[in-house]
Parts: structure tokens; C-alpha cells; sequence
């Protein structure tokens, strides 16, 4: 029972901040998605292939890039040319609305149109925490196995859209993409699923077509 309380307590503060958040965002019509993954399932190389061709296409974006310690992924980010902000956790395995908040305070918002969290790798705590985002992705892989959509069915019935990623190595693995789409479906009936390859750049059009739209909706402030 204590146990129940105080994480009713815990994501009680945290949404607050996360409204706090989302309104900031709605008042600079600024889109926000978090991407939530498990470890190794591609999203850096996803979001070095994807920053660079919203960044093509004119969009003014920046990254806040979740990890435990270390700063790798945003070095890779830098590397490419891509705007990003570090947000270490420490051994949190997610990230909060106040991270986000406090990491948003490095990013001037009236200049922005879109802001992309690459949350901690997980699949389970992420989905959990509100943190002011517009939308949900969940982001899985070829390599993890067809079932994952009903092993972590909160992830999916809460998200906006679904990536398989690593499509270019069905040949290879033992995945059975009917079954995947099937067990999504029974989850959430409505959820898109979208397949890509980060490492070939296959479908990622597809998934920057779909930022537009989402832009455009929110500029346009259609609820």
C-alpha cells in the first residue's frame, strides 16, 4: 500500500510539471515527440538519418537525448551536424517531465518547430511518465522479436505511432512481421505502423512526411 502511494504521489508531480510543459509548447506551436525504445534497437542511427533530412527540409528541430551516464549518443548527434541537448538520468531508466523542462531552458522555443526526446532505452518505465509530448513513438526492431507488442502491451496501447526498424535484416532473423502487426492490433487497433531502415534509409520519408503533417496540425492549432 505504501508502495502504491508513493508512486500515486510520484506521477502526480510529474504531470503536473508536464502540463506545465505542454502548455509552454502549445504557446510557441512547437511539436514534441518522445521516442521510446529498448537498448540497441537503432533510434540514434535512426534520428542521425532522420535529423538530417528534416534539417533538408527546413524544419528547425532539437534533440534531447536521454542516457544513465553517459554522453555517446549526443556526441554522435554533434557529429552529424545535429542541434541536440544531453539529458543524463543517473540510474533513473527513464526520463520525467522536470528533465524535460530544465532541458528545454537550453532551447529557445519561438525559434522551433519541432522538439524529438530520445528517451532512455526501455520499454517499460518510459511509458509510464508523462512528459508533455504531443505523441508517443514506439520504436522497435527485427532484432527483438515479433512479440514485443504484447510483452509490452503499455507502450503500445499509449503510443501514436509504431517503427519497426531493421526491415533490411528480415532475411536474416527469425521475425514474423504478420505476427508483429497482428499482436500490435490486438493491443491498440488504431496504432500506424510504419517500416524503416535507419541503416539504409528505407521508409524514413515516410516518417518525415508524418512530422509535417503533425507540424502543420500544431501551427495550425488543430486539436
Amino acid at each position: 500500500m505504501a508502495f502504491k502511494v508513493i508512486k500515486e504521489n510520484v506521477l502526480k508531480d510529474n504531470d503536473r510539471v508536464a502540463k506545465m510543459v505542454r502548455e509552454d509548447l502549445k504557446k510557441n506551436k512547437v511539436l514534441m515527440i518522445n521516442v521510446i525504445a529498448s537498448p540497441g534497437a537503432g533510434k540514434t542511427l535512426f534520428l542521425e538519418k532522420a535529423g538530417m533530412s528534416l534539417k533538408n527540409a527546413g524544419i528547425s528541430f532539437e534533440i534531447l537525448t536521454g542516457d544513465c551516464f553517459t554522453s555517446r549518443d549526443a556526441e554522435r548527434l554533434d557529429a552529424a551536424g545535429l542541434p541536440v541537448v544531453q539529458i543524463n538520468t543517473g540510474n533513473a531508466c527513464h526520463i520525467d517531465a522536470g528533465l524535460v523542462k530544465k532541458a528545454l531552458e537550453e532551447v529557445r522555443l519561438d525559434e522551433k518547430d519541432l522538439i524529438i526526446i530520445e528517451n532512455v532505452g526501455n520499454l517499460v518505465c518510459p511509458a509510464e511518465f508523462d512528459v508533455g509530448e504531443d505523441f508517443k513513438v514506439a520504436f522497435l526492431s527485427t532484432t527483438e522479436g515479433h512479440d514485443k507488442p504484447i510483452k509490452y502491451p503499455l507502450l503500445v496501447k499509449i503510443s501514436n505511432l509504431a517503427i519497426i526498424n531493421k526491415i533490411d535484416l528480415l532475411q536474416y532473423v527469425d521475425f514474423d512481421m504478420s505476427f508483429f502487426e497482428e499482436c500490435i492490433h490486438k493491443v491498440n487497433s488504431a496504432l500506424q505502423i510504419m517500416k524503416i531502415s535507419s541503416k539504409t534509409g528505407d521508409g524514413i520519408d515516410n516518417f518525415v512526411g508524418w512530422i509535417k503533417d503533425k507540424i502543420k496540425m500544431k501551427k495550425e492549432n488543430v486539436e
